[in-house]
């Protein structure tokens, strides 16, 4: 769940034009949830449209965590055609009705046009449907202009995390077996892994900070430094909400090999969480469960995003 994006909705269309730019990407055959602060956007939530079967179970999990939000009210969005939409949208709106939450709109998105299940006034929701806004509609622009970015599917989102492949992959790999030779120095003494973590984690955010970038093996190293847990530890600490942390960690997953990809996916989805870009933090952190399905941190970070707990809970650094 996120709530990133700081905009005044006045109709379906509105909230419709907004819904891609809350979570970070275009949905399509999807369940999209979003919060409402009056007629402001507080969080967004989007998953697979689940299997008939499954229908029941998602309808609860949802209805539990958009409960703990809190939210002044809730509209449902299903994406896909009647078939597969209606029967989740009606269950997830019985949950969380149940739930004490007031549903504002339950819609349906499908080639370009919407719908509502609450509307029956054929003069305000005629049976064809509406049409989707443009691209270019006020609010995409307006989005736009705040630095929001809606990308074309989740796929380009996974894609942002996703190994680097080619030269690049051959590079790190030499950087990374550099790394291994230095790495048996350190471990006649874990106070000599943590300062070494200590000194490459801050030299990687003053580079960050900067705009400059890791060299391959800098990023090896780094990579290698924390898989001790302290490091870790260290690392997540020192995470607050700053977009520069976002690219840094980016950046490290994405060249470090497969066995180091566990803690820095983890920081990444931590800042993206803090950042509010749930969508970002929930494909880092299953990178991280892909890479490392018992790692610890990554866990923890899977069980806060499926229950919506709010990074505002997290006291500023």
């Amino acid at each position: 769940m996120t709530g990133d994006c700081s905009l005044v909705l006045r109709t379906p269309s509105d909230l419709l034009a907004a819904l891609p730019f809350l979570l970070g990407y275009h949905p399509r055959d999807d369940l999209a949830l979003v919060g409402l602060r009056g007629r402001e956007l507080d969080f967004g939530a989007c998953l697979d449209l689940p299997p008939p079967e499954r229908c029941a179970e998602t309808a609860r999990e949802v209805a539990g965590a958009v409960a703990r939000q809190r939210p002044d009210a809730v509209v449902i969005v299903g994406y896909g055609p009647p078939r597969r939409v209606t029967p989740v949208v009606l269950s997830v709106a019985e949950a969380l009705r149940a739930a004490g939450v007031r549903i504002d709109d339950v819609l349906r998105v499908d080639d370009g046009r919407w719908w509502s299940y609450l509307c029956e006034d054929p003069a305000c929701c005629p049976p064809q449907g509406l049409p989707c806004p443009p691209p270019d509609s006020v609010i995409a622009a307006t989005a736009t202009y705040l630095g929001q970015v809606a990308l074309p599917s989740r796929k380009h989102l996974v894609d942002q995390v996703a190994a680097v492949r080619g030269p690049a992959r051959r590079a790190m790999a030499a950087a990374t077996e550099r790394a291994r030779t230095r790495f048996p120095e350190l471990l006649d003494d874990a106070r000599r892994i943590r300062r070494a973590g200590r000194l490459a984690i801050r030299d990687a955010e003053k580079r960050y900070r900067s705009g400059a970038a890791l060299t391959d093996d800098e990023v090896a190293w780094l990579g290698s430094l924390l898989v001790d847990r302290a490091v870790e530890d260290y690392a997540l600490d020192r995470t607050g909400p700053e977009e520069w942390r976002v690219r840094l960690w980016t950046d490290v997953v994405r060249r470090v090999e497969t066995a180091f990809v566990a803690a820095p996916a983890c920081l990444l989805g931590f800042a993206a969480w803090r950042l509010g870009r749930g969508a970002l933090a929930r494909v880092a952190v299953d990178r991280a469960l892909g890479a490392e399905p018992g790692h610890q941190l990554a866990r923890m970070l899977f069980e806060v995003l499926t229950c919506g707990i709010p990074p505002t809970l997290v006291p500023g650094k």
